[in-house]
């Protein structure tokens, strides 16, 4: 039976291999072991800058999802980044990821945040019929970056 909890730092390791697997299907990122332990990390030791969430099946990690917090001023609360969300390629297919998916959103929607925002590939037809599938659209507002 699979249990969708909130990550502990013992799941680290388990979420840094599962990162590194969506990045190796991203065009802009690259895995990187030490950074992705180093991120998740912060985002467990800060509480208030997100939630991390992991889906088990027995023993192991097969999925985890990321919701980092911000306020957004158009709409005057707070909202979310899905930042994340991967599950391990044996599992997909089975429901997981949609469960997954379906606690994160509960969580933010039970505690006041109003709107879920998330980025993916464009070449990512899978996860994007994914997300539609789940309620997201297309936004007319276009991501861009200035790395440090």
């Amino acid at each position: 039976m699979d249990i969708i909890e909130e990550a502990q730092h013992r799941d680290i390791e388990a979420m840094a291999d599962l990162l590194a697997s969506l990045f190796e299907q991203e065009a802009e990122f690259e895995p990187n072991h030490a950074r992705q332990v180093a991120g998740l990390r912060l985002i467990l030791s800060a509480p208030q800058s997100g939630r991390l969430f992991v889906a088990r099946q027995g023993d192991r990690v097969a999925g985890m999802v990321c919701l980092l917090f911000s306020v957004s001023t158009a709409l005057g609360e707070p909202v979310c980044w899905l930042e994340d969300m991967v599950v391990r390629p044996e599992s997909r297919g089975s429901g997981l990821g949609s469960r997954l998916l379906a606690h994160a959103l509960a969580y933010a929607e039970q505690n006041g945040f109003g709107r879920v925002t998330l980025l993916t590939d464009h070449r990512n037809s899978d996860a994007q019929r994914f997300y539609a599938r789940h309620g997201f659209t297309l936004s007319d507002m276009a991501p861009m970056r200035r790395v440090f």
